[in-house]
């Protein structure tokens, strides 16, 4: 069985009732496993954790190794698909005291405001740094601009020479303009596999470089994908928590619901979220279908929105993922006085309190009219990360084509990068 479970006591139906959909998500499995869905040239990454490359994997623990050794900082650039996966990870890993001796990272590239660049720099000072420059073209404006800056900030430190080797590029094998600027520059490249999109593409070299850099061990959370992956390809419906989400969402869609608000409960879960946002709303996303994505961190945002959820309009639902237990405990000590009456808390774990508040909140919302479920998972750690990754990805890929969508495109997206080169007069535009 995996780590990974769900819980329907607050969702007004349960495994029996989403059996009506077994069929329709069995199907979209097979298109999945057989790759004969729309969009099949991408579905390398349905089989990555049983499939990767292995001399390239060696290749990015040495890299990472040599960064960590060299550099104080690491500036990660991407966007979309190429950093929120590696900053999910990064910062879902990154509990106190746990990984010592790593550089502090950065993420730059995702974003054209000059105030967050002109921080980073400035976050950086004048101590030595890599960056890992990730595009499949090289020609994304955000990343491109990003990587032009840093280059810049990195050949003014250490010379042309110097800064090649700190400068490591992830994309295309054969063609593009990053990868030409590494073939004539030096710089150390990592692959984009042509067979896996940006945003299901965390556990290929997009994602394991930064991730390693970090200190993560990038084995175990392979391994937990392939348990994972093992799961959700081999499971009946009964016991395949990918397949049941797949349903429930749709359980939802037919009862009208257009919103998925996908909770969590501790702020180092909040990168994480964003990357569930993105595969599930670029995913899903078309043709006038799909449902909206929406975060939130709770129990901070149910101070601010909290009402609205619990009493504004329903047409939305929640999926909660929290830890069962927590890597680092905290308890309250008596206080003699007691003016705040926190007292009857005193000796109890902090994270106890927390999975109370998962379950208060649940049923609160509940009986205010918003259904929701529970996704737990034992406490955070790379072989868990690896499980929740696959674990959504296939999910995501399940309800794309029982939806009838196509998982892997996102037409919409040139839009709005048409109308800015247009704006800015861009040759040929």
């Amino acid at each position: 069985m995996p780590d990974i479970s769900i819980e329907y006591k607050y969702s007004g139906t349960d495994v029996s009732g989403l059996h009506k959909w077994k069929d329709a998500a069995d199907e979209a499995r097979k298109k999945l496993i057989h790759k004969t869905g729309e969009g099949s040239e991408y579905l390398g990454w349905v089989d990555i954790p049983v499939d990767y490359d292995r001399d390239e994997f060696d290749r990015i623990k040495k890299a990472a190794k040599k960064i960590r050794e060299e550099s104080d900082a690491f500036v990660l650039i991407g966007v979309g698909g190429s950093y929120l996966g590696a900053r999910a990870a990064v910062e879902f890993l990154a509990f106190p005291g746990r990984i010592k001796d790593a550089p502090d990272i950065y993420f730059a590239g995702n974003a054209l405001s000059t105030d967050s660049i002109a921080r980073t720099l400035q976050a950086i000072g004048d101590r030595d740094f890599s960056v890992n420059v990730v595009s499949k073209s090289g020609t994304t404006m955000e990343p491109a601009i990003a990587f032009r800056i840093f280059k810049a900030e990195l050949e003014k430190r250490y010379g042309k020479e110097g800064a090649a080797d700190r400068i490591y590029v992830t994309t295309d094998a054969k063609k593009g303009a990053l990868k030409t600027m590494a073939v004539e520059n030096g710089y150390e490249a990592f692959t984009v596999p042509d067979n896996i999109g940006g945003r299901y593409s965390v556990l290929s070299s997009v994602g394991m470089l930064p991730i390693a850099v970090s200190g993560a061990d990038i084995d175990a959370i392979m391994e937990g994908a392939e348990r994972m992956r093992q799961v959700c390809v081999e499971n009946p419906f009964e016991t395949n928590p990918a397949l049941q989400y797949a349903a429930f969402r749709h359980e939802m869609m037919e009862e009208k619901k257009q919103v998925e608000v996908f909770c969590i409960y501790n702020s180092s879960v909040g990168s994480f979220s964003g990357w569930w946002r993105q595969l599930y709303g670029e995913s899903e996303g078309k043709g006038g279908k799909g449902l909206f994505p929406a975060c939130v961190t709770y129990s901070t945002d149910l101070h601010s929105i909290g009402q609205f959820i619990q009493d504004g309009k329903r047409n939305m639902f929640e999926t909660m993922l929290y830890a069962e237990n927590s890597n680092i405990e905290m308890h309250l000590e008596v206080d003699e006085k007691d003016l705040d009456g926190l007292n009857y808390l005193a000796g109890r774990p902090l994270s106890q309190v927390n999975r109370i508040a998962v379950k208060g909140t649940a049923q609160a919302h509940a009986d205010g009219g918003t259904p929701n479920i529970l996704i737990s998972y034992p406490k955070k750690s790379e072989h868990t990360l690896g499980q929740l990754f696959y674990f959504f990805e296939f999910s995501c890929g399940v309800s794309c084509y029982m939806l009838g969508v196509n998982p892997f495109d996102q037409p919409g997206v040139e839009f709005y990068k048409n109308n800015i080169f247009k704006l800015l007069e861009r040759p040929g535009y």
